[in-house]
């Protein structure tokens, strides 16, 4: 009895059956791996902007004003509290005990200027992020000095809001270099970030710091 091989067209036919299944296996792992890296990406975008949120939330809590101060030094008051709307790019600018010193015996305290703010990202040509700014030595220049860094990339929007405990009300601005809340603060401040996602899409993030301090220091 003779034995019959696999003809030419058995084997094409067996190769290009193989090839399928490999290109299927090799897409599905692929599409598995993209997955895995926006999931990734995801959580990574949803950790900064918690982190961010928070970092603020907690300054914010520790913001201050002062009437305790050099008058024959300085004309108006050092410490303010300045929030503006800008639409979509809001800014904020408070003096606050929430500072840390990072270098031992550094002639620094807990006080601090802070601000924050939303600009240009010179690392991601075409988009903006979240600055913020801290000058550890107050004086009569709270816009001015400091060091500035990124803290939250892929920023769309940046927005806040305060609570007038005395017209119960939500404001989209607070300055405390103006004479009608010259002398308190808010006690509640509400954040929204929104942020660009990967694969498209935007997602928002919220959160309010309660302001414990809401009148000037005396002494």
């Amino acid at each position: 009895m003779s034995r019959r091989g696999f003809t030419l067209v058995e084997v094409l036919i067996a190769a290009a059956i193989t090839a399928i299944v490999g290109a299927m296996v090799a897409g599905a792992f692929s599409r598995a791996a993209a997955a895995r890296d926006l999931a990734e990406e995801q959580e990574e975008r949803f950790g900064g902007a918690r982190q961010a949120l928070g970092r603020m939330a907690h300054e914010l809590t520790e913001a201050f004003l002062s009437d305790h101060y050099d008058r024959k030094r300085y004309r108006d008051r050092p410490t303010v509290f300045v929030g503006k709307d800008r639409g979509d790019h809001d800014s904020l600018l408070f003096a606050t005990m929430a500072h840390a010193r990072l270098v031992r015996d550094a002639k620094e305290s807990d006080q601090a200027v802070v601000e924050y703010s939303v600009e240009r990202d010179p690392s991601l040509p075409g988009e903006e992020a979240l600055w913020r700014r801290e000058k550890p030595r107050i004086d009569d220049q709270p816009e001015r000095g400091g060091t500035r860094a990124v803290v939250l990339q892929h920023v769309k929007a940046f927005d806040a809001e305060y609570w007038d405990w005395k017209k119960q009300e939500w404001v989209r601005e607070w300055d405390t270099t103006q004479a009608e809340r010259r002398d308190f603060l808010p006690t509640l401040v509400r954040l929204r970030v929104t942020l660009q996602m990967p694969g498209g899409g935007e997602s928002r993030f919220e959160t309010e710091a309660r302001i414990a301090i809401i009148r000037p220091l005396d002494f």
